[in-house]
C-alpha cells in the first residue's frame, strides 16, 4: 500500500510527464539503482512516490521544457473517485476566472479546495485556459470508459450542418441548445464555429460533475468573446426540463444511448410527443421530439443516434409522423469510429422545425452514406475527417434544391417510398454500396498501375540477384543471441482488459488472429495494462506455425498478445532487417516448430540467424527489405485487382456499357 500522503504514479505516467516513451521509463528503472522504489501496484503495472519521482527526474537531468501541470494532474486523479477529480477540475477553473466569488460545490473536500487553490495560482502563471483545458483533457482520457464523448471534428460538422439547414434567425443573434452537454463539447464547438453577433449557449446535464465542468469550459468561451452569454443547468432534461419555454435557432445532441429508465412512466402525457408517446425501447425518439419542442419556427436541430433508431419496429409510427410534417430532412450514416461506441455506423438526424407560414411541402428526404469513406482500423484511429465532411456538407448543401446535383453516396428518396409499413430511413437500404463514382474508378485504376509499375520493377531487380545454394556460412540461435547480449527477447502477455473505445493513451493490441485476419490490431489497451510493448525498430516475430512471420515494427509503440515476441537489437552488433529477414524464413519456422498440431508452437530461441559481421548484414538487410515491399505490393495489387473487377462487374451488370465500347 502506498505511504500516507504520497501520491502514486504508473509508469505510463512517469513518461508523460518526461516527454518520453514507456520503454525509456523501464530502462532508467532498470538501470539506475537510485530510481525510486515501488510504493504500490503490481509487478506489471508498479506504482511509484510522485514526489520521489520528481526529485529524481530533477536530479537525473530527465526534465526537458516540462510545465506544473503534469506533477499537477496526479494529485487530482489521488482524489479519488471520478466525481471528486471532476469537480476538484471545475472549482480550480472557477478561481482562476472568478478567484473571489464563492465556490457553490458543497461536496468538494478540504483536500479538493486546497488542490484547486493550488491550480488556480498556476493557471494565473501558465495560463488559465490553458492550464484547465489541460486538466479537463487528462479527466476525459482518464475516465474515458465511464464518458461518452463528441468528438471535435464530429461535433464541427453537426454544427455546421444545423447552421446551414436553418432557416433564418432570431432576432437577438443565434441560439443554441443542448439538452444532453456532457462537459460541453457540442456548445464549445457552435461558439468556434459561429462568427456572426450574438450568441447565447444553453445547456443541460444531469451529472453535477459533468455540468460543473461544462460550466467551467463555457465560462472561458464567453470570457474570449464579447455578446456570448451561457448557462448550463443540472438537470434531467426529460423528466424535468429547465428550459420548457425556450426556442433556440439549433439544437445538437449526443443523447445516451439504449437508456430504458428515461421516464417513460411519469411522462405518458406530456405535451411534447405531438408525433407519439416514445416506446419505452425508444428513448432516442424522446430526445428528437424533444429538441424539436425547442426550435422556434424554421430552426434546426441535429443529432446522433444509434442506426437501429431508423428501422425499429416499434418507432415506426414516429418515424412516419416526422416524415410527413417534413420535419425529418436527412440521416446521414457515419463510418464506424466517429464517437462511441467506435464499432458502431452512428447516424445524424438532421431535422428542422415547420417555418412560420404555409405547411411544409417537402416530398422528398436527404439520404447520405459515407460509410464508404471508411478506412482500415477506423475503429482505432477515426475517419478521415477531411473527405467526410467535405462530402455531408456538400451533400446537406442541397437540402432544400429539389433538382441540385447530389455527390456520389447521397440520394433523395421521395416520402412515398418511405411511407411503407416499416418506415426505415436507414440510407444503406436505399443507396447501393457497389456503385463507385467514375473518379473513384481512375483514381484505382491510377493506383493498381502504380503497384504494378513499382512491382515490375522490384521483379527485375530481384531476378538478377546471384544466388548460391547455401549452407556454407555458419548460424547462430536467437537463445545464443540473447545470451550473448546482442538483442533482448520479451514475450507478449495477456493484457489485464481492452477497450474498443480507444482514446489519446490507449495503445493498439496485436494479437495472433489479428495477424491471420489482416495484420490490424482488433483492440486497444491501456498503457498500464499492457505487458509487452514493442517500440519502432523492434523485430516482432509471431511464434505460432500458422501465423509465422516476422518484421520491424514501425509506428507507435504496440501492445503484443500471447505467441507474439519483441526482440531489440543492440544496434552495435545486429541489424534490424537482416535480424528479421532471417528469422520470417519458411525454412526457419519449420525448423524450430513443434508440428504438434495445426496451432503448432515455433520456439523463437531456436530460430537461427547467419553470422555475419555488421557491415555484411547491411547487403542482406536491403534484399530482405525489398522482398518485404514486394509481398505489400503483390497483396495489394491482388486485393485492388479483386475490387476493381468486382465494381466494373456491377457497372456493367446494371446496363453501365456506353454505346461503342
Amino acid at each position: 500500500m502506498p505511504a500516507a500522503g504520497a501520491v502514486p504514479v504508473s509508469l505510463a505516467e512517469i513518461a508523460r510527464i518526461a516527454g518520453v516513451g514507456r520503454a525509456a521509463v523501464s530502462n532508467w528503472r532498470r538501470r539506475h539503482d537510485s530510481f525510486p522504489s515501488r510504493i504500490g501496484g503490481t509487478d506489471v503495472s508498479p506504482q511509484f512516490s510522485l514526489s520521489e519521482v520528481e526529485q529524481w527526474l530533477r536530479d537525473n537531468g530527465k526534465l526537458h521544457d516540462v510545465t506544473g501541470r503534469e506533477f499537477l494532474w496526479p494529485r487530482f486523479e489521488a482524489l479519488g473517485s471520478r466525481d471528486a477529480s471532476g469537480l476538484a477540475v471545475a472549482e480550480a477553473a472557477r478561481r482562476m476566472r472568478s478567484p473571489r466569488k464563492r465556490s457553490t460545490l458543497a461536496e468538494l473536500s478540504d483536500e479538493a479546495r486546497d488542490l484547486a487553490g493550488e491550480a488556480a495560482r498556476l493557471g494565473r502563471i501558465e495560463g488559465p485556459r490553458e492550464t484547465f483545458e489541460f486538466l479537463l483533457q487528462r479527466w476525459l482520457d482518464t475516465h474515458v470508459r465511464q464518458l461518452s464523448t463528441t468528438p471535435a471534428q464530429l461535433a464541427s460538422l453537426m454544427v455546421r450542418i444545423a447552421l446551414g439547414a436553418r432557416l433564418g434567425q432570431g432576432a437577438g443573434g443565434l441560439t443554441v441548445f443542448d439538452p444532453a452537454c456532457g462537459t460541453g463539447h457540442l456548445p464549445v464547438a457552435a461558439a468556434q464555429e459561429y462568427t456572426g453577433p450574438g450568441l447565447t449557449l444553453v445547456g443541460c446535464e444531469r451529472d453535477p460533475a459533468l455540468a460543473a465542468l461544462a460550466t467551467a469550459r463555457l465560462g472561458f468561451v464567453a470570457e474570449g468573446r464579447t455578446g456570448v452569454r451561457t448557462e448550463i443547468a443540472t438537470a434531467d432534461a426529460l423528466r424535468a426540463d429547465p428550459f420548457a419555454g425556450l426556442r433556440a435557432d439549433i439544437a445538437l445532441c449526443n443523447p445516451p444511448f439504449n437508456e430504458r429508465d428515461w421516464g417513460y412512466e411519469e411522462l405518458a402525457t406530456d405535451q411534447r410527443w405531438a408525433h407519439g408517446l416514445p416506446p419505452r425501447t425508444e428513448p432516442e425518439l424522446a430526445w428528437v421530439q424533444h429538441l424539436l419542442t425547442h426550435l422556434r419556427p424554421g430552426g434546426a436541430a441535429v443529432a446522433v443516434l444509434p442506426p437501429a433508431v431508423a428501422s425499429r419496429r416499434a418507432g415506426r409510427r414516429i418515424r412516419g409522423s416526422l416524415l410527413r410534417t417534413g420535419m425529418l430532412r436527412a440521416v446521414v450514416a457515419l463510418p464506424p469510429g466517429c464517437a462511441q461506441p467506435h464499432s458502431v455506423s452512428l447516424q445524424l438526424w438532421v431535422l428542422r422545425a415547420a417555418p412560420d407560414g404555409p405547411a411544409s411541402t417537402a416530398q422528398n428526404v436527404l439520404l447520405l452514406d459515407a460509410n464508404r469513406l471508411a478506412k482500415s482500423g477506423a475503429r482505432e484511429q477515426g475517419p478521415e475527417w477531411g473527405p467526410l465532411t467535405d462530402f455531408v456538407l456538400s451533400a446537406v448543401s442541397q437540402l432544400d434544391v429539389p433538382e441540385g446535383e447530389l455527390p456520389d453516396g447521397a440520394v433523395r428518396v421521395p416520402l412515398l417510398d418511405l411511407l411503407d409499413d416499416e418506415v426505415d430511413v436507414t440510407p444503406g437500404r436505399h443507396i447501393s454500396a457497389g456503385a463507385p463514382s467514375g473518379v473513384e474508378l481512375a483514381a484505382s485504376w491510377t493506383e493498381l498501375t502504380g503497384a504494378l509499375g513499382q512491382l515490375t520493377a522490384l521483379t527485375q531487380h530481384l531476378s538478377k540477384l546471384s544466388l548460391s545454394a547455401g549452407g556454407a556460412r555458419t548460424t547462430v540461435t536467437v537463445g545464443d543471441l540473447v545470451k550473448a547480449g546482442a538483442l533482448t527477447l520479451r514475450a507478449g502477455q495477456q493484457p489485464a482488459a481492452t477497450t474498443a473505445s480507444p482514446h489519446e493513451t490507449d495503445l493498439a493490441l496485436l494479437t495472433v488472429p489479428d495477424l491471420l485476419r489482416d495484420g490490424t490490431p482488433g483492440t486497444r489497451v491501456a498503457p498500464e495494462a499492457a505487458g509487452t510493448v514493442a517500440e519502432e525498430g523492434d523485430v516482432v516475430v509471431a511464434g505460432v506455425v500458422r501465423a509465422f512471420r516476422a518484421w520491424v515494427h514501425e509506428g507507435p509503440p504496440m501492445a503484443l498478445g500471447p505467441q507474439l515476441y519483441a526482440l531489440r537489437v543492440e544496434p552495435a552488433r545486429l541489424n534490424a532487417h537482416f535480424l528479421a529477414g532471417c528469422l520470417r524464413a519458411p525454412s526457419n519456422g519449420r525448423q524450430a516448430g513443434t508440428h504438434a498440431s495445426s496451432s503448432s508452437r515455433v520456439d523463437i530461441r531456436r530460430l537461427h540467424v547467419l553470422q555475419l559481421p555488421l557491415e555484411e548484414q547491411a547487403g542482406y538487410a536491403e534484399v530482405f527489405r525489398r522482398l518485404t515491399s514486394f509481398r505489400h505490393l503483390l497483396r495489394g495489387a491482388d486485393v485492388l485487382g479483386e475490387q476493381l473487377a468486382d465494381d466494373i462487374s456491377d457497372r456493367l451488370a446494371a446496363g453501365g456499357l456506353t454505346a461503342g465500347r
